[in-house]
């Protein structure tokens, strides 16, 4: 089943918060040969969005990245999925997690809640190939093995995507997220990038944590990151050289890369998701 559904969703697809996804973009994008969206910012337990953008679209995924446990019922989620995969067989991912110490007041005993916020959704009736967790360290990595379809690791270098891979086994989905910036200038990119990823994520521990794990300092995380920090988390250059360091992901045993396209503020995003899709040898589909 796994193995469908890394078919399914295709080696790339598109990283958005929720709020900037609209069923106009959703279909921009399944025209544009991209496998699936991903939303973020923890979307509401009720999934509404999911309903409107699998409803103008026929063959792209939805996958949520993530639903938050502190903020979502998982007995409500579960019966959104039930309402959504009904109407769309098949064509919704639920990705969930654990978030932010820093965001949440009530955050104790991650990993015992996210496992059991698992064993709940499970209960419920949400299949495990539909299922993937946010995960990062290795203990979160075994739970993903043990308990669901795989893991959507976010904020990760290629390095990262290649221990998940060794933890996880050959048949489980692995679909890290990955941030890009498309300007032939290296300093204007690679700038753009830093804001993206100075705000929030080197505020947030459980990213810091991780990026330590993988070997950067803490000079690399001060400030706003060093040029090899951000080097590594926000591929940047022109369409092909950004397409080369997202497949970079594959190579090192990802089944598809969920691309988190950055733009100066106001930018239509369409032009540019057009033109990586494009190096990325993407297969447009006819426009309804």
């Amino acid at each position: 089943m796994t193995a469908k559904l890394a078919a399914q969703l295709g080696p790339f697809g598109v990283w958005r918060g929720a709020p900037q996804v609209t069923p106009e973009l959703a279909g921009d994008l399944e025209r544009l040969g991209y496998g699936a969206v991903w939303l973020g910012g923890s979307p509401a337990a009720d999934l509404q969005i999911v309903d409107q953008l699998l409803a103008v679209t026929s063959t792209l995924t939805v996958g949520t990245s993530i639903v938050n446990m502190w903020q979502s019922d998982p007995a409500t989620v579960a019966r959104s999925f039930a309402r959504i995969d009904a109407s769309h067989p098949g064509r919704f991912v639920l990705g969930v997690g654990a978030g932010h110490r820093e965001a949440t007041p009530e955050y104790a005993s991650p990993y015992d809640t996210l496992a059991t916020y698992v064993n709940q959704l499970l209960t419920a009736g949400v299949p495990a190939e539909r299922l993937v967790l946010a995960a990062l360290g290795p203990r979160v990595l075994r739970l993903a093995a043990d308990r669901t379809a795989g893991a959507i690791p976010y904020l990760v270098p290629p390095e990262h995507t290649q221990e998940a891979r060794a933890i996880l086994g050959p048949d489980l989905l692995l679909a890290p997220e990955h941030k890009a910036v498309i300007d032939p200038d290296p300093q204007h990119g690679r700038a753009l990038g830093a804001r993206r990823v100075r705000v929030p994520y080197l505020g947030l521990v459980n990213y810091t944590s991780n990026l330590r794990r993988l070997g950067y300092t803490d000079a690399d995380l001060a400030d706003s990151g060093s040029d090899r920090l951000i080097d590594a988390l926000v591929a940047h250059g022109s369409p092909e050289q950004v397409a080369a360091q997202l497949t970079a992901h594959l190579e090192a045993g990802a089944d598809h890369v969920c691309i988190q396209l950055l733009t100066e503020s106001g930018a239509d995003p369409v032009p540019q998701y057009a033109e990586l899709a494009a190096a990325l040898g993407l297969p447009r589909r006819p426009s309804a």
